[in-house]
């Protein structure tokens, strides 16, 4: 593909920017042992460090690959058989005996426990990405039971389906919808996904106009309701904004590039059929308008169950303003790391090591441990769980990196 080569030629001239900022406070750790007996994998490290050098400015962020100095989202076939060829080499050589002996090595000098069972990434599963998409799936890898699910739903709907939280989610989402548009725009589109670009400016304008204002300041509070007589007919309710997604999504769902935000609108319709009756106007008294978000924030409590995929993109947004679905390169897994003590291993793998990248790399991490976290504690799980990232990138890096309080491997790829 024409594209895809002249984009590579673009990213293999591009150096890395190793002076980019940002707050890490690391430190280095030192391994007395080597990878070794690797000759098998020399051919395969060739490869991974040609990818590398072709990849060096994308970033692969849950599902999507974005190109880091532009900021913006590659759709390119090419480029992304490239980077599912890098990782899957990169899980490949982490599966290596010589490999996880280093782990094991990493974790006893630098933490300073004797466990020796500890072997993260040493399951093939624990190597494969996992996308989270649901409480359920977050449940099931903590091994939370029924009873505890329930708690988890009961503590957390009521602060996820806020109207503020549904409102910010849809925005977010029609946001994403529009920069992923507005790109594609320059690649001409056609009459299908115009409409569908105009549905989303539509929607978003909707949303807006028909806020309650909540700031300080706002007069709002003075508006008094209306008229006894006044005709309520034409006043505007969740079901406009319903119809809409259906639009939107029925123009849309041939377009394979948006495919990701077309199936996260299709989650959040969940949320609007059971709210569809309810008012959506900012005419009426303030208090009739406070009354209608609570009756939104009651319907949503009460009808979307913990394995709810609306609900765990409503907490996705309450948590981190994010609504995407999280997918991390390597599951890892949780481990014992004292008697009440565990330790969750996830893994990231990057395709350059400037500090821009690992930079990301770290937040990604961070973004997603921190929700399972989140679940770990909502549900009341015994014992602590510690958060553990690892990460790993082509060339001599050995370093651990603080972030928020948790702790982050940095691992160099390496013949």
């Amino acid at each position: 593909m024409a594209m895809a080569s002249r984009f590579r030629k673009l990213l293999s001239g591009v150096k890395t920017n190793k002076s980019a900022h940002f707050n890490l406070h690391s430190m280095a750790y030192h391994c007395s042992e080597d990878v070794s007996n690797m000759q098998c994998y020399q051919n395969d490290f060739s490869k991974m460090v040609g990818l590398s050098r072709m990849l060096v400015n994308v970033d692969a962020i849950n599902g999507k690959l974005v190109d880091t100095i532009r900021n913006s989202t590659i759709f390119d076939d090419q480029i992304k058989h490239d980077m599912c060829t890098f990782k899957s080499l990169v899980r490949v050589f982490i599966g290596s005996p010589p490999v996880q002996n280093k782990l094991k090595h990493v974790h006893v000098s630098s933490m300073g426990t004797q466990n020796e069972s500890f072997a993260p990434f040493s399951q093939a599963r624990e190597r494969e990405p996992i996308v989270v998409d649901s409480l359920a799936k977050v449940s099931n890898f903590l091994d939370v039971s029924a009873q505890q699910r329930k708690v988890v739903r009961f503590k957390v709907c009521p602060q996820a389906t806020q109207h503020r939280i549904l409102t910010g989610t849809l925005k977010e989402l029609l946001n994403n919808f529009k920069v992923d548009l507005d790109a594609l725009d320059s690649q001409g589109l056609d009459k299908d996904t115009i409409m569908g670009h105009q549905i989303v400016l539509n929607c978003l304008k909707f949303l807006t106009e028909t806020a309650v204002s909540i700031e300080p300041q706002s007069t709002s509070w003075m508006r008094l309701s209306p008229s006894k007589n006044a005709n309520t007919s034409d006043s505007r309710k969740w079901e406009d904004v319903l119809e809409m997604f259906n639009d939107l999504i029925g123009y849309l769902r041939g377009e394979t590039r948006l495919k990701l935000h077309v199936a996260k609108a299709e989650v959040m319709k969940e949320g609007l059929l059971q709210i569809k009756d309810i008012l959506i106007d900012n005419s009426i008294g303030y208090k009739e308008a406070r009354h209608q978000e609570s009756l939104v924030q009651k319907k949503l409590s009460k009808t979307l169950g913990h394995s709810s995929r609306c609900l765990f993109t409503l907490l996705l947004y309450y948590l981190h303003g994010r609504v995407s679905d999280i997918e991390v390169d390597m599951a890892g897994g949780i481990y014992k790391s004292g008697s009440d003590k565990n330790c969750l291993c996830m893994g990231r793998i990057l395709t350059s090591d400037s500090e821009k990248m690992i930079g990301r790399g770290v937040k990604q991490l961070d973004r997603t441990l921190s929700l399972f976290k989140f679940v770990w504690e909502t549900a009341e799980m015994k014992g602590h769980l510690e958060l553990q990232g690892h990460l790993w990138c082509v060339g001599e890096h050995n370093r651990v990196l603080k972030y928020r309080g948790n702790t982050y491997f940095l691992h160099g790829i390496c013949p």
